[in-house]
């Protein structure tokens, strides 16, 4: 027994001297950051829209809209889109149940990091919802990453009903390419960048675990709009699957309490905070 431990030994050694020869030190992990771009406002001028019991009513509320950056050594990821550029300087409308404006494009606060448009090699969309999906189409050589079942209702001829595909018709059209998830993916190959399935809200619905170096994020996507919401596990009354959302609620907390996760309500104000204020990124 004493000769097998000591030939495993020598082995693992042996293995280790010759990986070291072959590749010299051991490589650094990549160098990873957030950072929060501002994708637009929306002024909930009925929260009940978000409660399929019931627990808004006569209540408003304005939410944000995230956008980020993902920046993986020399790889760079944006994780949504937001609100279309065209909605920039739009007065919102205190009359309707929702509405939304935008102060600055995605394009525009790139710039500002010396990023061009045509270095973005990926865009991970968390559902096709327009506020999320708004100006994807700036970013026409990127690898679309998004739900397969939001993908199959996207490119259904026609799409399915209440959903509006433009913004993603460059990729909708076979001019860009698509990669349809099912299930959870390790973007980049070392679990740093997880984008994990959390269906309900729509069917393809995702969101997004990133392992920085003191701290791990998650972003909800809508999981959950705002905090009230997502502490009562409320159901917004559009979700397309009330049992699904549930159990992705119940996954997505018990993952955030595990890897002792930073929670980032996507729409919640009070959430933009948990991030250093632009341009400056998580690390």
């Amino acid at each position: 027994m004493k000769r097998i431990f000591a030939l495993l030994a020598a082995g693992t050694i042996v293995s280790a001297l010759c990986a070291f020869a072959a590749g010299g030190q051991e490589r650094a992990p990549a160098k990873l950051s957030v950072t929060r771009l501002d994708c637009g406002t929306v002024a909930a001028n009925d929260l009940n829209l978000f409660s399929d019991t019931d627990a808004y009513v006569g209540q408003s509320k304005r939410l944000v809209v995230g956008c980020y950056l993902i920046r993986h050594g020399d790889q760079i990821m944006l994780w949504d889109t937001g609100l279309p550029a065209a909605m920039k300087g739009k007065a919102i409308d205190p009359r309707l149940p929702m509405d939304a404006t935008v102060t600055r494009t995605i394009v525009e606060q790139l710039a500002d990091l010396g990023i061009r448009p045509e270095q973005v090699g990926r865009i991970g969309i968390s559902h096709y919802h327009f506020d999320h999906i708004g100006q994807a189409q700036a970013f026409p050589a990127a690898t679309l990453i998004i739900g397969a079942a939001d993908w199959a209702a996207l490119s259904a001829t026609p799409p399915a009903p209440g959903i509006n595909a433009a913004p993603l018709t460059h990729w909708v059209t076979g001019g860009g390419k698509v990669d349809p998830l099912a299930g959870d993916r390790d973007v980049f190959g070392d679990g740093r960048v997880r984008i994990i399935d959390m269906p309900g809200h729509t069917p393809g619905h995702h969101a997004l675990i990133v392992k920085l170096k003191d701290r791990t994020l998650m972003l909800s996507g809508d999981l959950a709009h705002f905090t009230e919401n997502y502490t009562a596990n409320g159901v917004p009354s559009f979700n397309t699957n009330r049992a699904d959302t549930l159990a992705s609620l119940d996954r997505f907390k018990k993952l955030a309490t595990n890897l002792k996760a930073t929670v980032i309500i996507q729409h919640e104000p009070a959430d933009v905070a948990k991030l250093p204020a632009f341009p400056k990124a998580a690390e």
